[in-house]
């Protein structure tokens, strides 16, 4: 492109809200992940980021430790979240801030967001450090204080008229989440001191620890409690376990005793949690993508399990109803893929007749990998069928499976003896030794791959005698 058209494209992007810019960077990044449109998405992108930013094109792009809006909400990091997916409890829309950072520079506190910029150039000129952690402390609290003030002074619709112009409603219910959030930092920070690195088992003494470090008065409060939860959370190795804090301050498995103490919002947020990953999980399967499958379902299925056994859930709850609704959200995602896995397998290595097989396509090898992908796809699924739903069509598809492809195997090896349409057949006879692989394991498949070769020099032999 040239300068005016890179100009016009500038101008552009810079007149879009700024929900839209961050929906637009993250489409573009998630097309250089999958290698799709490079050129154009890597020059829209640098494009997008230096509007983003406020950089002009010819100076140098100020670094992301050195930009003030990236420093004021570094407290905010460990709960952001990207994309359109409803937030729960703890989170913050990533999208939000710059629409925030722009309300605190133009209404919400011009002067202190004035002087804590000409704080940050002052020490970048001296190249002084120490004097820039001072500064972001005092804007945070001036930030907080705002956010205070517009969201509680004033009439119900003096508030609702002063928080609509500050940006969308998404942008509104983020508003008080991050000012609570930059008035706790020290508490939260304490209390992110405090925990181990790692927890695998959340067990009672880590139960116990976790209690204590939580008992703050900063952090006992409905607006702060969830962030503080996350923050536990990112530290487990199963996120489910965070309702063993509930019940714990219950003293009882019992829904509604849990639900009536602070701590039942975990519950709230484990359920969140899980759905989202239910939601990935579908989007995933839509898209052919089984790669992180058998993680996400093992997540699934340990924080269902652990959920109905470690809760006293009524069907008719609210709770209830949501856990049975992921597990059933699970159940359709996965069935309908299951079920369609058998006729991909006998499209491959259905038996043709010989004046059938020279119209025919040759086999695909990325169709027969996607196949033995999809295979896997089933066995993984009948690890976790139980508590997932899906415990009768698993089994009766893997076994359906073993059968059709262990009988076609068998009979494509003694076709290979047939010289008519041998080539076409060696390629089914390959696709069949790879199923072979993810059904039997590797033993049977160099067996079978043994067999195919015998089949093929055996048939060679008499001809070589004769001669």
């Amino acid at each position: 492109m040239n300068q005016a058209s890179t100009d016009r494209l500038r101008e552009y992007l810079a007149q879009l809200p700024p929900q839209s810019q961050a929906l637009l960077m993250r489409e573009f990044e998630r097309a250089l992940e999958r290698g799709e449109e490079t050129t154009v998405a890597t020059f829209v992108l640098e494009q997008l980021r230096a509007v983003v930013r406020g950089a002009d094109e010819d100076e140098e792009v100020r670094p992301r430790t050195d930009d003030p809006a990236r420093l004021l909400f570094r407290p905010l990091e460990p709960f952001l979240v990207d994309g359109n997916f409803p937030i729960r409890p703890g989170q913050i829309r990533r999208a939000s801030l710059a629409t925030v950072w722009q309300w605190l520079g133009r209404d919400g506190a011009p002067e202190a967001v004035r002087e804590f910029e000409a704080a940050l150039s002052a020490a970048r000129e001296a190249g002084a450090k120490a004097g820039i952690e001072p500064a972001v402390r005092k804007l945070q609290l001036a930030a907080a204080q705002a956010v205070v003030k517009i969201a509680t002074s004033g009439s119900p619709d003096e508030r609702h008229r002063a928080l609509s112009r500050i940006g969308a409603p998404n942008v509104v219910e983020d508003l008080l989440a991050i000012g609570s959030v930059l008035q706790a930092r020290e508490a939260l920070e304490t209390l992110n001191s405090k925990m181990p690195g790692h927890m695998r088992v959340f067990g009672d003494s880590q139960i116990v620890s976790t209690v204590a470090s939580l008992n703050v008065p900063w952090l006992q409060t409905p607006q702060l409690l969830p962030f503080a939860l996350s923050l536990v959370m990112q530290r487990l190795s199963a996120p489910w376990q965070i309702i063993r804090l509930a019940v714990k301050m219950a003293a009882s498995d019992d829904e509604i005793r849990v639900s009536a103490t602070p701590y039942g919002v975990a519950v709230t947020i484990a359920l969140h949690d899980l759905y989202f990953v239910a939601a990935c999980l579908r989007t995933d399967i839509r898209r052919g993508h089984f790669d992180g499958i058998a993680e996400q379902l093992k997540t699934l299925h340990d924080g269902v399990r652990g959920l109905r056994t470690e809760l006293d859930l009524r069907n008719d709850s609210a709770w209830g109803k949501q856990l049975a609704s992921i597990r059933a959200d699970i159940s359709n995602s996965l069935q309908s893929e299951i079920e369609s896995v058998p006729g991909r397998v006998r499209r491959i290595l259905r038996q043709r007749a010989d004046k059938d097989i020279v119209a025919a396509p040759k086999v695909d090898p990325s169709e027969v990998e996607e196949t033995a992908g999809l295979i896997d796809f089933v066995a993984v699924c009948r690890t976790y069928a139980s508590e997932l739903a899906i415990n009768e069509v698993t089994l009766r598809t893997y076994s359906d499976l073993q059968h059709y492809v262990e009988q076609s195997t068998e009979a494509l090896v003694q076709s290979l003896r047939n010289e008519k349409g041998r080539t076409y057949r060696q390629q089914q006879v390959k696709a069949a030794i790879r199923f072979c692989e993810v059904l039997f394991g590797t033993d049977y498949a160099a067996l079978m791959s043994r067999a195919a070769e015998n089949a093929v020099t055996g048939e060679r032999k008499p001809a070589r005698t004769g001669q």
